[in-house]
């Protein structure tokens, strides 16, 4: 890439905790499909490549937080809100089981977000709260991201207390545990395990087309 490639352009100022230079970055698209390209072309590919120099050690764990807090607000700005009316997909959710390192979590909702998907964000919840949650919203497709191997387990607990209550939503984890074990995933009663961001939207769209025909829009 050279200094003259946007996604560059926008990643320094992602790194740099520059709040205006990003969005001015963005530029001030009008039309709703405008905003969801730049949104494409710049915010996905950068929060890709924050994730890998994270990965690699070449970023501090500030700059990819930030990084991710920005990118978030300012998809949460440019993106249209939710429809009040029908959304075209079943519902879906993200969230941290028993943990309070969000970033993971956080990059994937933003890169859902900008790829069109809407989904609820429970945050941070214990076992009990989320299965509750799930049950009440009525989940199809549930996002659970955990950065240690305790809370990794207790996904278990959850898939078992769902089946229990009649509820049956695909899950899709992600998260170090299940880096560093690549079958964990099946261990815990997960349906599928998403290494990146980027991942996780093409494994959500695998995860749709699966569904039967009664939850698809």
């Amino acid at each position: 890439m050279t200094r003259d490639d946007p996604v560059e352009n926008f990643l320094n100022t992602l790194l740099a905790m520059d709040r205006v230079a990003a969005k001015r970055a963005l530029g001030d698209q009008t039309s709703a499909d405008a905003r969801l390209d730049v949104v494409e072309r710049l915010v996905v590919p950068s929060l890709e490549r924050i994730g890998d120099l994270w990965e690699r050690g070449e970023v501090s764990l500030s700059q990819v937080y930030m990084s991710g807090r920005m990118c978030e607000e300012m998809v949460n700005a440019i993106l249209p809100p939710p429809d009040p009316g029908p959304v075209d997909q079943p519902p879906m959710a993200i969230a941290v089981l028993d943990d309070y390192h969000l970033l993971g979590k956080r990059m994937v909702y933003s890169v859902l977000r900008a790829s069109g998907y809407e989904l609820k964000d429970y945050g941070t919840v214990d076992g009990d709260a989320l299965v509750s949650r799930v049950v009440r919203d009525g989940i199809v497709v549930l996002l659970i991201s955990v950065l240690m191997l305790p809370s990794a387990l207790r996904i278990k607990r959850v898939r078992d207390a769902l089946d229990r209550a009649g509820c049956h939503p695909f899950i899709l984890v992600g998260g170090a545990p299940f880096r560093f074990d690549t079958e964990l995933w099946r261990e815990v009663g997960a349906d599928a395990m998403a290494g990146t961001a980027a991942e996780g939207v093409t494994v959500v769209r695998k995860l749709l087309d699966q569904l039967p025909k009664e939850h698809r829009p």
